[in-house]
């Protein structure tokens, strides 16, 4: 399914389904195509993103299975108590598709920028969260993601792929795009692209590097991510995420629970919004392309080294 764009595999499981039904708050970009060819499976409820929750957990309830987008960050957030009270407490098989999360959202100011997605939705008992690191690992999970029973949250990304997928998709479990003893790199969507990169910078210092694309962070392929904290001399945790919330406090909890202790880098935006601009200015106006997290890295590992040796006297 490499080829396959995300409305085409969504129409053909529509096609092939008849409790699949498409929701949008006004958000088409991915979905132009489907009203025509979904007539009254196809429901635009226009900028109401609480109005459109609610009635997806009404057709959830009757049967059906809903499928919604809107833009991440109203969709988390101006819908949040929806989600809460009217899909996760029922647990019901309500698919929330989040549009530009992250930097994804490149030129918008910080009131279209998603970055506690994440944080919110693995809050919510039940919840699956999904973040494929492009559109034909979207595209080979999507068949999973509609027939879970359970709620997922899909982190969207329609993105051309960086490297192929080694491994077959499943709910919960990660992928390791490398191997490596020295650096592990794990991540998820957009940054995987950038983790590959940066991988092959540090190989040019004779460091190996293991990048793990971690894919679901509810479930956590929790074996994926404590091989990558016991195999590596630092493993680094790489996110388009605010710190708070997100993979840095998911491997924490992890390590607290599994009394497991490990060098670790986090990389996040912290606790704070990023500039607007076109996507490659923002990665790099913030820091977060292949070089510059590599030498993050150098420098991290070179900070490492000089406190291990005891000072002369």
């Amino acid at each position: 399914m490499m080829n396959v764009r995300y409305e085409e595999a969504l129409l053909a499981l529509c096609q092939g389904d008849p409790r699949f039904v498409v929701m949008t708050a006004e958000n088409r970009a991915a979905i132009r195509g489907l009203p025509a060819r979904l007539g009254g499976r196809f429901i635009d409820v226009g900028i109401c993103e609480q109005t459109m929750i609610g009635a997806a957990a009404g057709l959830a309830l009757r049967g059906r299975v809903p499928i919604v987008h809107a833009l991440a960050t109203f969709l988390v957030m101006r819908a949040f108590e929806f989600i809460r009270t009217d899909v996760g407490i029922p647990g019901l098989p309500v698919k929330l598709i989040g549009a530009v999360p992250g930097f994804l959202s490149e030129a918008n100011g910080p009131t279209h920028q998603a970055l506690e997605d994440v944080a919110l939705m693995r809050g919510v008992p039940g919840m699956q969260v999904f973040c494929p690191a492009d559109e034909a690992e979207l595209v080979a999970c999507l068949p999973q993601v509609v027939a879970s029973p359970a709620p997922c949250y899909v982190r969207f990304a329609a993105l051309p792929p960086r490297a192929p997928h080694p491994e077959p998709p499943a709910i919960g479990r990660a992928e390791v795009l490398s191997q490596g003893r020295d650096v592990a790199i794990l991540t998820y969507g957009l940054l995987v692209r950038e983790a590959l990169s940066a991988a092959e910078s540090l190989a040019a210092w004779g460091l190996s590097v293991r990048v793990v694309n971690l894919r679901w962070l509810k479930p956590i392929d929790e074996d994926a991510v404590l091989d990558a904290l016991a195999a590596a001399r630092l493993t680094v945790l790489l996110e388009d995420h605010f710190a708070t919330g997100g993979l840095a406090s998911i491997v924490a909890e992890l390590c607290l629970a599994r009394g497991v202790s490990a060098p670790v880098l986090p990389i996040s935006l912290g606790d704070r919004w990023f500039t607007p601009a076109l996507l490659a200015d923002v990665l790099a106006e913030e820091g977060f392309t292949g070089p510059q997290i590599a030498a993050r890295v150098l420098a991290e590992l070179d900070r490492r080294s000089s406190r291990s040796v005891p000072p002369t006297r």
